[in-house]
């Protein structure tokens, strides 16, 4: 039994290290230039010397962490058996353990994880693929918050129908692409493309809901996905004017991420301020 246990195991780790054979985006990228195409940090744990990478953007990811997940406590705290404020709770816990996934592979620790002791660094590392899967169960999760909040009968059902299974779909896709590996089902872009659609849904939900009833509790949501759509546009415009490798020629490291996760600051302090105490379960008529 032993033996046969340590087969297995030695074949689950060659599964699960498939995923570092996905050539990193830089083909130049090595273990000794890492430090020259972003910056870097050295500390030391113990008697190991660990080098940080893009320090200050490990500031604002972990920031955005922590706060997020904060923010879903104080939901927990004034559910007050309402579904809605509960689901939102949900929904930003794990948006908040999905930032530090993030944070620590894609900025902290991603020469670590991803670089170090090794002639070519990865693409990605399970780090950010579980992030991935957090990320966009987080939205799912916000869509029964909405469902709760805004819709009931027929059409509620539906919605927490297409929640759970958008989040197994898309769970067991990323799955596979770190398995396998399959690079596009473990993209960031493919996860916002998957997300897209019940983004637009929570604008038009809110959009027309206020519209017929002038409810502020909708006026307030649709404030709130105005504003991340803002942070999107903002990171898509920064990223496409490449302005992370024009200022870090000028010795300044802000990048798109950093953009991104400044712009969710904001809207997770928008969310708690405006947003959180107007949140009830069927304030307004049915859609159905």
């Amino acid at each position: 039994m032993p033996l046969l246990l340590t087969k297995i195991s030695k074949v689950l780790l060659s599964v699960f290290r498939r995923l570092k054979s996905i050539p990193h985006d830089d083909p130049d990228l090595t273990s000794d230039n890492w430090c020259m195409k972003q910056p870097c940090a050295k500390i030391r744990i113990a008697s190991k010397e660990v080098i940080i990478s893009q320090p200050l953007s490990t500031f604002w990811v972990f920031l955005l962490g922590l706060l997020t997940v904060g923010v879903s406590q104080y939901f927990f705290q004034i559910q007050n058996g309402e579904n809605s404020r509960l689901w939102w709770g949900i929904s930003l816990l794990l948006w908040g353990i999905g930032a530090l996934l993030a944070g620590t592979s894609y900025q902290a620790f991603g020469y670590e994880i991803k670089c170090a002791g090794r002639p070519f660094c990865s693409w990605t590392s399970w780090w950010e693929v579980v992030y991935l899967m957090f990320q966009q169960a987080s939205m799912n999760a916000m869509l029964v918050a909405l469902a709760y909040s805004c819709t009931t009968g027929t059409f509620q059902m539906v919605l927490l129908g297409y929640a759970v299974m958008s989040s197994v779909v898309y769970i067991i896709l990323t799955f596979i692409g770190g398995i396998v590996p399959i690079k596009s089902l473990i993209t960031f872009e493919f996860m916002v493309w998957v997300s897209t659609p019940v983004f637009l849904f929570f604008c038009l939900l809110n959009a027309w809901r206020y519209y017929m009833f002038s409810y502020y509790m909708d006026l307030v949501l649709l404030g709130s996905w105005i504003l991340l759509l803002c942070t999107m546009m903002a990171y898509w415009i920064y990223n496409k004017l490449g302005i992370t490798k024009k200022l870090w020629a000028k010795g300044i490291w802000f990048s798109e991420n950093d953009v991104l996760h400044v712009f969710l600051i904001f809207w997770i302090l928008y969310i708690t301020i405006f947003v959180a105490d107007r949140i009830k379960d069927h304030t307004i008529p049915a859609l159905l």
